[in-house]
């Protein structure tokens, strides 16, 4: 189960990278997130897969005060994610045509929905953004859903301002991530381990005994 587990993983977080890179080369505009890491990436002269990593370990510190404790995927969240950003990034090219950006659009949606079905169904740890969404949510009393949004509000206003990419892929990133994820997680979702149950002499012997 283990093995499934970590395979699952990391084929999530790949899937989740080379993803990030669609989102780019399409060009319609990024998730508030990846706004910020853009932004980010375009003053420091960064590639933005490198700002993924930076900004997870960063964001990772505001754990502590959280009292949240990052698991095995969420180390790998942490580092994988920007190298396959930056993977895909060196193998996808740009598209100067609409045709060929709608369609790296939606493939980016469709993938980045079971990316992170995947990883989420490995139970190996929440990414560092999303752990401090839940973090939050539990140390203040908001609802999830008041966190993420103050969360993301607040980094696409400061990715904007850093000159990150708004457009129609960030208003059809927030409307169609949550349905398409909750739609295939089932279908991912690794099944918790149960201990098998010890047999009584009652239940064994009511077994035996024939009605």
């Amino acid at each position: 189960m283990m093995t499934r587990r970590l395979l699952q993983l990391l084929v999530g977080l790949a899937m989740y990278g080379v993803s990030l890179a669609m989102f780019i080369r399409a060009g319609l505009g990024l998730d508030p997130w990846d706004v910020f890491h853009q932004g980010v990436a375009g003053k420091a002269g960064l590639s933005i897969g490198t700002v993924v990593v930076i900004v997870s370990f960063l964001v990772l510190l505001l754990w502590i005060p959280l009292r949240q404790w990052p698991g095995v995927g969420t180390l790998c969240n942490a580092v994988l994610v920007g190298v396959f950003a930056d993977a895909g990034l060196a193998l996808i090219p740009e598209f100067s045509h609409l045709g060929g950006q709608i369609g790296m659009l939606a493939g980016a949606v469709v993938l980045n929905g079971i990316a992170s079905a995947c990883y989420i169904g490995a139970r190996l740890g929440p990414g560092a953004r999303d752990g401090l969404m839940t973090g939050l949510a539990r140390r203040t009393g908001w609802s999830v859903r008041t966190s993420r949004t103050g969360i993301e509000v607040a980094v696409l206003g400061a990715g904007w301002l850093l000159g990150g990419s708004i457009g129609v892929g960030t208003v059809v990133y927030a409307v169609a991530i949550g349905p398409l994820v909750q739609l295939l997680l089932p279908r991912f979702m690794v099944p918790e381990e149960t201990a098998p149950q010890p047999v009584t002499p009652d239940a064994a012997g009511t077994a035996a005994v024939s009605p």
